[in-house]
Parts: structure tokens; C-alpha cells; sequence
């Protein structure tokens, strides 16, 4: 897949970024709310993350599919190479819609999980062909302004607050530092990383392994939208849970991110210290 996107403005290329970061952080939201439904042990506690995926969804997976049909879809289907395109996505969002009702209605765990993997995959399908064939199609037609067209739309852009080129004077530079620089920018606050009593090195010493918590592995994310989607899943953490993240290199500055986007709100235990993967486990207090 080529993520290069050759917008008509610079403005319109702005545009684009923001709707694929406010992508990824609701695919990673929505992938840690469903694991929470599949990995329950029982009906009362699939029930319980049945009932947070299905407020998340429709209080922002139907919004933003609602914004989508009002503000981006009717531009591609002016354009005669994406009408048969536009009709199949506006069906998928009768069917996301569907499914999010029928898990409303799922009975017990089996039902809940089946109904939460089928969403994913579906909005995962459906995110892919939005920023690969939509978004492309729009911003490079110099006669639609799509930075115009989605002005405003919280629900199409978000907030940002996962997007990777962040004023952090040491984002996108932190694979370069070396381990003292590292120990000297360490986060601080409830972001800073617990010790784990090791020596601090790449060995396993004083490590431990994760508390039955889902894995998400950052290195199979695309660098673009990374901290946006890891962003999304902690946001699917409820308070006690946790999230172990397996990163490709030490994630200082995204820890840095994490603790100003929500000051103390998560305690960090490395679990790994390298050379290939670094795992953590952020634990929401």
C-alpha cells in the first residue's frame, strides 16, 4: 500500500492527515474494546464490555459514519470513478449500524464476542478503502476543497490528540538517543516507568511478564499513525485494566504525550528492554 497522498493544496493534505489520525485512534479504540468483550471469563463481565463497546459506537463510530455521508461522500460521488464505490461504503454503514444493534442485543458472551469481532473487521475493512481510495480521490481533485468541506467536523477530524508529528522537541528522533539521554528525559510523574528493580539494561533482570492484560504490538502499525492508534487503546482501558504495549524501540516520547494528555492517569511498568522489542505494561489507575 502507498501512504503517499498527493493532495491539490496544502491545506487539503493537512485534511487528509487529520481524518487518517482520527482513523487510527478510533481503530484503536474500537480493537481494545472488543478485545475486552472476547478476552471476558463470563457472561457478567462480556455483558459489562458489550455494554462500553456499544456507548462508545454510538456516541462516535454512527457519528462519524453519519458526518462521512453528510460531508465527504457526496463529493466522491460526484466523480464518476467512485460512485459504485461510495454506494458500497454507504451500505457497509448500514451493516456497521446493524451490527452495533444487534451486539446491543447479544444475550451472553458467545453471542457479544461474535458480534464485537465482526464489527472490527468490518470498520477495519471499511477504514482502509476511506484512506486509501476516498480521501486520495478527494484531495486530488482541484476542484473540491475537502479542507472546506470537513471545516469544523469534530467527528470526521477529532482532536488530534494521537497525532505524530507533535511539537515534542524529541518526537521522531527518539530511535537516535542514547541510553543516557534516555534515563535524562525520562517522563515524569505517574508516567514515569517503574524501575521493576532490574538493572536497567537489555536484560531481563527484575522484569516481569504482563498481567493477563491484551498485547497491542505497535511495530505492526504503520509510523504515521502510530501514537494515534496506541492513543485509541488506552482510551478503551477502564480503570484497573491495563494494556501491554510491545514498541520498537524505547517510547519516551510517547509517554511524554501520554502523561500531558492525561496527567497520572496511567502507571508504567517495563516489562522488556530491548534490543529488538520494547514491552510495557500501562496499567489505568
Amino acid at each position: 500500500m502507498n501512504d503517499v497522498v498527493v493532495a491539490s493544496s496544502a491545506s487539503d493534505s493537512a485534511a487528509v492527515e487529520a481524518v487518517k489520525q482520527h482513523h487510527a485512534h478510533m481503530a484503536g479504540t474500537l480493537a481494545g474494546l472488543v478485545d475486552r468483550v472476547l478476552d471476558a471469563t463470563d457472561d457478567a463481565t462480556a455483558l459489562r464490555a458489550r455494554d462500553a463497546l456499544v456507548r462508545w459506537a454510538e456516541g462516535d463510530l454512527v457519528p462519524h459514519a453519519r458526518a462521512e455521508e453528510a460531508a465527504m461522500y457526496p463529493l466522491a460521488h460526484a466523480d464518476e470513478r467512485a460512485g459504485l464505490l461510495v454506494e458500497a461504503m454507504l451500505a457497509e454503514h448500514v451493516l456497521i449500524v446493524g451490527l452495533v444493534g444487534r451486539l446491543a442485543a447479544a444475550p451472553d458472551h458467545v453471542h457479544a464476542a461474535a458480534e464485537a469481532r465482526a464489527l472490527a473487521v468490518t470498520f477495519d475493512s471499511h477504514l482502509a478503502k476511506e484512506n486509501d481510495q476516498i480521501l486520495p480521490l478527494l484531495a486530488g481533485k482541484p476542484d473540491v476543497s475537502l479542507s472546506a468541506a470537513l471545516a469544523g467536523m469534530h467527528e470526521l477530524l477529532g482532536g488530534h490528540e494521537g497525532h505524530e508529528h507533535s511539537h515534542d522537541p524529541d518526537h521522531g528522533h527518539d530511535e537516535h538517543v542514547d541510553a543516557g539521554d534516555r534515563r535524562e528525559a525520562a517522563p515524569t510523574s505517574a508516567a514515569e516507568p517503574a524501575p521493576g528493580g532490574g538493572c536497567g539494561g537489555a536484560c531481563a533482570c527484575g522484569e516481569s511478564d504482563g498481567a493477563g492484560y491484551p498485547e497491542l504490538d505497535a511495530r505492526d502499525v504503520p509510523h504515521a499513525i502510530r501514537h494515534a492508534t496506541i492513543f485509541g487503546a488506552l482510551d478503551a482501558v477502564e480503570p484497573g485494566g491495563g494494556l501491554v504495549l510491545v514498541a520498537p524501540h524505547d517510547p519516551l516520547p510517547l509517554l511524554r504525550q501520554l502523561e500531558g494528555r492525561a496527567p497520572g492517569a496511567f502507571t508504567v511498568e517495563y516489562l522488556e528492554r530491548g534490543p529488538e522489542a520494547w514491552r510495557l505494561q500501562l496499567v489505568r489507575g
